[in-house]
C-alpha cells in the first residue's frame, strides 16, 4: 500500500445522524449518496427500510435538510419495486431539478445466485412472493428518475445498461455523464465492463460514449471491478475512480481527455479502502472520499492539487466503526467551503448500520 501523510481532523469534525431507526425489524440502512441545490437544501439518498446487507426488499429513500445538515427530514420513500432497490445516488441538474439513481437484482439472481446469502427471516417471504413478480416487472437492472420540485414528485422511471452507487454527475455544459459499471444488461461480447454515458435531455434518453480499457494488470478481469465514479476538472478532463477487488480492495484511477470516448488505463491508487466518490472542490481540489474496511474501521478523504496526478494526504474522517460494514462516503461542498460527506456505518451499541454525517474542512 501507498505511503501517505495521514491527517487526522477529530477537531474540527461535527459528526450527526441523517436517518436512524433501532425500533423496527427492517431498520438497515445503507449506500447514501448527498447533493446540494442551488437553494442551499440537502438531499441525502440511500437504500432504507431493509432487513439486512442481503435482503430482497429495500426501498430508495430520501431526507432533505435546510439547515446546512443539522436537522434532516424523515424519510421519503422514491421508489419501492417489486424488487429490492439498492444503493442510491443523486446530482442536481440546477434550480430545484435532482436525478436519482439505483439498481435492483433481477428476480433469478436472488432466487438463484445470493438465495443462500439472502437476511432469513425475509427468505421464506422472499422464495414465496419473488416466483409471482409479473415478468414485466422481474428484469432488475439500473434506473432513475428525475424530480423538478425538489424531490415532491418524480417522473417516469428510465432503465440504463450501466451503474454505480453515486450515480451521475452534471458536466459545466448542461449534459449529464454517467460512468457506470454494465448491469444485468449483458450484450455479446464484453459483459460487464465499464461504459462511459451522456444524456442531454434530462436523462430521457442516453448515448454510449466509450469504454474503459481494462488495467493492465496480470490475472485481473472484470469481474473485479466495480462502483465507479468521476469528477469534471476545471481544464475539461474527466478523472475516474473505480472499485478494485483484485487482491486487494482498494481504487484504480483513470481519466479522458476527449470527453469520456478514450480512457487511459486504470492504475491502482494503492489505498486501503473503496468504492470511491469524486469532488471537485471550489479551491481546486479534487477530494476522493472512500470506507476503510480494515482496523481501525471508518471513513478517510484524499486531497489533490494538481488535478489527480498525486494525492499525498489522506484524512481520517472517522476510525471509530466497529467493523467493516460501513462505507459508501459521498461529499458535497456547503457555501462556506467546508465539506459535508455522508456515509453508513454503525452506531455504538446498534447492531446495524445507520445514515450518518460528517462536516469538516480542508
Amino acid at each position: 500500500m501507498r505511503e501517505v501523510n495521514c491527517v487526522e481532523i477529530r477537531k474540527t469534525v461535527k459528526n450527526g445522524i441523517v436517518y436512524r431507526s433501532v425500533d423496527t425489524l427492517f431498520r438497515y440502512n445503507a449506500w447514501p449518496t448527498v447533493c446540494r441545490d442551488d437553494d442551499g437544501v440537502l438531499y441525502t439518498v440511500y437504500s432504507g427500510f431493509r432487513g439486512a446487507h442481503i435482503c430482497p426488499f429495500g426501498k430508495t429513500c430520501l431526507c432533505r435538510s435546510f439547515d446546512g445538515g443539522r436537522t434532516w427530514t424523515v424519510p421519503a420513500v422514491v421508489n419501492d419495486t417489486w424488487l429490492d432497490d439498492r444503493d442510491a445516488g443523486i446530482v442536481c441538474l440546477g434550480k430545484k431539478t435532482v436525478m436519482v439513481s439505483w439498481f435492483s437484482h433481477p428476480v433469478e439472481a436472488y432466487l438463484n445466485r445470493y438465495h443462500d446469502a439472502i437476511w432469513e427471516p425475509a427468505r421464506g417471504l422472499m422464495d414465496m412472493l419473488y416466483p409471482k413478480i409479473p415478468e414485466s416487472k422481474n428484469k432488475g437492472g439500473s434506473f432513475i428518475r428525475v424530480s423538478e420540485d425538489g424531490g415532491l414528485t418524480w417522473g417516469d422511471t428510465v432503465r440504463l445498461p450501466v451503474s454505480a452507487p453515486h450515480g451521475p454527475i452534471l458536466r459545466r455544459d448542461g449534459s449529464i455523464f454517467y460512468l457506470g459499471k454494465e448491469m444485468w444488461c449483458h450484450g455479446p461480447e464484453q459483459p460487464d465492463v465499464i461504459i462511459a454515458m451522456e444524456s442531454r435531455d434530462c436523462g430521457r434518453t442516453w448515448q454510449e460514449l466509450g469504454r474503459v480499457p481494462l488495467p493492465d494488470i496480470e490475472g485481473i478481469t472484470w469481474g473485479s471491478l466495480h462502483e465507479p465514479h468521476a469528477v469534471e476538472l476545471p481544464d475539461g478532463r474527466l478523472l475516474g475512480a473505480i472499485r478494485s477487488e483484485y487482491n486487494d480492495f482498494t481504487v484504480l484511477l483513470t481519466s479522458s481527455e476527449d470527453g469520456g470516448r478514450t480512457w487511459a488505463v486504470p492504475k491502482p491508487l494503492g489505498v486501503l479502502g473503496s468504492p470511491p466518490h469524486l469532488l471537485l472542490h471550489s479551491s481546486g481540489a479534487v477530494i476522493l472520499t472512500f470506507g476503510r474496511r480494515h482496523p481501525p474501521f471508518g471513513e478517510r478523504a484524499l486531497v489533490s492539487r494538481d488535478g489527480g496526478a498525486t494525492w499525498p494526504e489522506e484524512i481520517i474522517i472517522r476510525d471509530d466503526a466497529p467493523n467493516g460494514d460501513l462505507g459508501y462516503p459521498a461529499t458535497t461542498e456547503l457555501p462556506d467551503g467546508r465539506l459535508l460527506t455522508v456515509y453508513y456505518q454503525i452506531q455504538p451499541g446498534d447492531d446495524m448500520p445507520c445514515i450518518q454525517y460528517s462536516v469538516w474542512e480542508l
